[in-house]
């Protein structure tokens, strides 16, 4: 069972425009290799290491994952990863996951990716870091051979409810390779945010920086402006794992017949006026139940994507980005996430041009690529437009 994922996927997404997304070129910052595994995959190294799981037919797989995802909780979210990484403890699991990221994101028009993953999390086998990531980078490069017109590189996460911040940070600097397909180009805190500050890895943040090896960590996701700021402070983020509740920092300063005025507390004006990239997820916020903390939302929790802050964001002016996060866990793809946030927010294809220009601008690679990225792009635009 080791089907391309664009057989199974729907042929198209279409925008109101009359555009197929899936035709658009795309950027993907923030996407989890053991997020987006294949479900047959998961039956297939499942079944040859005998495990069982929670279901034994491929639509039952991905309807379980969905389901289970989909709870209003960043802790039961997290949980559904248990089973994925039960399947992915060999050097031949890995290697196979990675080739298929590739390969599906190729199908869906995505030409550049950044994953991430924490290699800590597959060694119960007896593997050791080094070679859990000689797996994948292995599997990443030969993808990208395969597909021509995509670029894939990876981030290597810590758990931030750990304490091996130092070992990965370490394994990050010795398999770097900021242009090499496959290579690993950034750090990333991962895991519970809520009581693990980026503060507590501080002395792994402080040897990246004096590396310059570029950070993202997730802050802002299911805590407010506190992990926010540990994350620019502690951790010199270049950008923020989700960064959502940026929006707390955003308050309303007057409305009258002129319209609404808001105001942008320091840590907002910070990231945005740095143009510190938002890694937003939307329909993985819709699932962990993004709350938010400003007085500009009537609710609290966010239910539905005309709930999210997004358009708000954007609309500000902020580095905003669109991402997968989980693509089996919320069931979708960098297409159906553009196709999300334009029929929920009316935005153009001028607008998503702006987004995806915006992630290639804080792609971690160097200059002359993120420049190629842009010119893609723009071409990529052009020529729908055209159409």
């Amino acid at each position: 069972m080791t089907q391309d994922r664009a057989a199974t996927q729907s042929a198209e997404v279409w925008l109101a425009e009359g555009v197929d997304a899936r035709s658009l070129p795309k950027i993907l910052l923030h996407d989890h290799l053991d997020g987006g595994l294949r479900p047959d995959t998961i039956l297939d190294l499942g079944q040859d290491a005998g495990i069982e799981l929670p279901a034994a037919g491929e639509p039952e797989l991905r309807e379980w994952f969905r389901a289970n995802a989909d709870s209003g909780s960043l802790e039961r979210y997290l949980e559904t990863f248990d089973v994925v990484l039960r399947v992915l403890q060999t050097p031949e699991a890995l290697h196979r996951v990675a080739r298929e990221a590739v390969a599906d994101l190729a199908a869906d028009g995505v030409i550049y990716a950044e994953l991430r993953w924490a290699p800590e999390q597959h060694l119960r086998g007896g593997l050791t870091l080094d070679d859990v990531i000689a797996a994948v980078t292995a599997g990443l490069r030969e993808g990208c051979e395969a597909h021509e017109g995509i670029e894939v590189g990876q981030l290597l996460c810590a758990m931030r409810h750990a304490n091996d911040a130092d070992t990965i940070a370490d394994a990050a600097l010795r398999h770097r390779g900021d242009s090499e397909s496959g290579g690993v180009r950034g750090f990333d805190l991962a895991g519970p945010e809520i009581g693990f500050p980026p503060s507590q890895h501080r002395r792994a943040l402080e040897k990246l920086a004096g590396e310059f090896m570029p950070v993202t960590i997730h802050a802002g996701e299911a805590a407010g402006l506190e992990s926010i700021a540990s994350a620019l402070i502690d951790g010199r983020a270049l950008r923020l794992g989700h960064g959502a509740r940026i929006a707390d920092d955003i308050t309303l300063e007057q409305q009258d017949d002129s319209g609404t005025r808001v105001t942008l507390g320091p840590i907002a004006s910070w990231v945005r006026e740095r143009g510190i990239a938002l890694e937003l997820a939307p329909s993985s916020n819709l699932q962990t139940g993004l709350e938010l903390d400003s007085p500009l939302f009537e609710h609290r929790t966010v239910e539905t994507i005309t709930q999210h802050p997004f358009d708000l964001l954007y609309q500000l002016g902020f580095s905003t980005t669109v991402n997968t996060d989980n693509r089996l866990m919320s069931a979708t793809s960098a297409s159906e996430e553009l196709q999300l946030v334009a029929d929920a927010f009316d935005l153009r294809l001028g607008d998503l041009e702006q987004l995806q220009l915006n992630a290639a601008e804080a792609a971690f690679a160097p200059l002359e690529d993120r420049e190629d990225l842009a010119d893609r792009i723009t071409e990529g635009y052009e020529q729908e437009v055209g159409a």
